[in-house]
């Protein structure tokens, strides 16, 4: 997969009609932003915006599909959170890259595990599903807030390095199992999982790359 810089030219605003107007996806991208607003609060959401504006402008992914995981994540969430044998028994959370969705957390059964990947298979859009369910209790506030820890490090050390940039890749932790996605080539691949299994704390490391070359 190869990308043009030219992808990334910033539009002409002051020529007419060159601009596409919004497709239905961008505006089902700001209703699911409005509602996240309002739950989380005008604060958090500048904070968010800011920080999705920045990400759009260097990634990978086309605009596209970066709406499009976007809409992936977000339906995947509210379809999970209405089957109520999930949202009272599950601690599940779905991360989605070019359509690649990570599905992590704890089940106490397979049947709610399969049914968890059941209902985000059916989501529009969704190419490939890693399953990393545990079968186990859902993890204490102390390990949730060690693996938010963890992955600033890990993120922390992408970023620090010379042989792969830090935004291009997706850090996920699950009691101190750490999952890498991302579209990197071989060698960033390589430097990125390198890194991140000589951090302090990391169990485990995997791997969802979608490979450049």
């Amino acid at each position: 997969m190869k990308f043009s810089l030219a992808y990334f030219k910033k539009p002409n605003l002051s020529a007419k009609n060159t601009l596409k107007p919004p497709t239905n996806k961008t505006y089902q991208l700001v209703g699911a932003l409005t509602l996240i607003s309002l739950l989380q609060g005008c604060a958090v959401a500048t904070v968010t915006a800011i920080t999705a504006g920045a990400t759009i402008a260097t990634d990978r992914r086309t605009m596209s599909q970066q709406i499009d995981d976007q809409l992936i994540e977000f339906t995947a969430h509210n379809d999970l959170a209405k089957q109520k044998e999930l949202s009272e028994h599950t601690n599940l959370h779905v991360t989605s890259v070019n359509g690649t969705v990570l599905i992590v957390g704890q089940a106490p059964n397979t049947y709610l595990s399969n049914l968890a990947v059941k209902t985000v298979s059916a989501v529009n859009d969704v190419v490939k599903i890693h399953n990393q369910i545990r079968i186990s209790s859902v993890t204490s506030m102390t390990t949730q807030t060690n693996d938010i820890w963890l992955t600033s490090k890990v993120k922390s050390a992408l970023f620090a390095s010379d042989n792969v940039n830090g935004k291009d890749i997706k850090v996920v932790t699950e009691n101190a199992e750490v999952f890498l996605l991302g579209l990197v080539s071989s060698k960033e691949a390589a430097s990125a999982i390198d890194i991140t299994r000589n951090i302090s704390g990391v169990n485990k490391v995997f791997k969802a790359f979608e490979y450049l070359d």
